[in-house]
Formats: structure tokens, C-alpha cells, sequence
């Protein structure tokens, strides 16, 4: 929902603990897996992603939030809209790619789920990309909302 670059390691508890404030604002949110697309060109795609529907305005507030927490802290934020989106994988660079492969996706609609929880991931990139998780802050039910539930399952 955020992606940061190079966060320094002194910076990183700071990060966490002023990222809880504008997690916690943010209820469970139901979401799906819908269509799919790719960042860069046909010729040379960069990222194949999952679209996401559902419960969006509230990821999309959330994403704004954190965006703000980010810069505040002085780190680079990107300065475009956010897309809510699940990362697939990466095509690599300078290699043949066929990016016309998330078009297979056009008009997907996957099971729903229930979001209760926000985690923050470190990625180190490479021949064999690893992901630790940092952090992570539960997603609360506000008093006058009920909890979602999948669907076709009654709350």
C-alpha cells in the first residue's frame, strides 16, 4: 500500500510507532482480488499486480495516512495516486517479457476476504528476494460497525 525505499535502520522504531495512530483509525476491511494489470509497457513490464475491490475508500485513506507518516518523518514518498493493488511479481530487466500475461486476468473475481491487520515488510530483493515482517497492528471494529464477513455469510 506504501512502498518506501531504503528505510534507515535508526529511523525504523519511529516509523512503527507513528504508523500505529493512522492504523488504528482504520476499521477490518472486506476486499478481493479483481482483474489484474501491470506497471510499465507492454514491451517492458515492470510489475504484474491484482487489482483490489471492496472496502477501498477506507485501504485508500489508510495509504493516505501513511504517506503522511512517511514524509513526516522525511522519507521519499511516491507523488501519484494510489492504485489498490496486490504484487504478483517482477519481470526482470533487460529480458524478454511477455507483458500482455496480466490481461489473462481481465474481469477475474476471486473469494472475498476479511483485512484485520496491517503489516509492515521488509523486502530484500535479489536472486532469492526474502520478506521479514517488522510490524504489525490489528485492524479494530469501531463500536457502531460490525465486524465484515465473507461473503455470502450472514454477521
Amino acid at each position: 500500500m506504501l512502498f518506501l525505499a531504503a528505510v534507515p535502520r535508526a529511523l525504523v522504531p519511529e516509523l512503527v510507532e507513528a504508523a500505529a495512530p493512522a492504523v488504528a483509525a482504520t476499521p477490518p476491511m472486506r476486499l478481493r482480488l479483481a482483474s489484474g494489470g501491470r506497471f510499465g509497457s507492454a514491451r517492458r513490464p515492470q510489475v504484474a499486480w491484482a487489482g483490489l475491490d471492496g472496502d477501498v475508500v477506507p485501504l485508500t485513506e489508510l495509504a493516505r495516512r501513511l504517506g503522511v507518516v512517511a514524509g513526516g518523518l522525511g522519507l521519499p514518498v511516491e507523488d501519484r495516486p494510489f492504485r489498490p493493488h496486490l504484487t504478483l511479481g517482477r519481470w526482470r530487466p533487460r529480458q524478454a517479457a511477455d507483458g500482455s500475461l496480466t490481461d489473462r486476468l481481465a474481469g477475474y473475481r476471486g473469494p472475498g476476504w476479511v483485512a484485520d491487520e496491517v503489516r509492515l515488510w521488509e523486502s530484500r530483493l535479489g536472486a532469492e528476494s526474502r520478506y521479514e515482517r517488522v510490524a504489525a497492528w490489528p485492524l479494530v471494529p469501531r463500536a457502531e460497525e460490525p465486524m465484515p464477513t465473507e461473503p455470502g455469510r450472514k454477521p
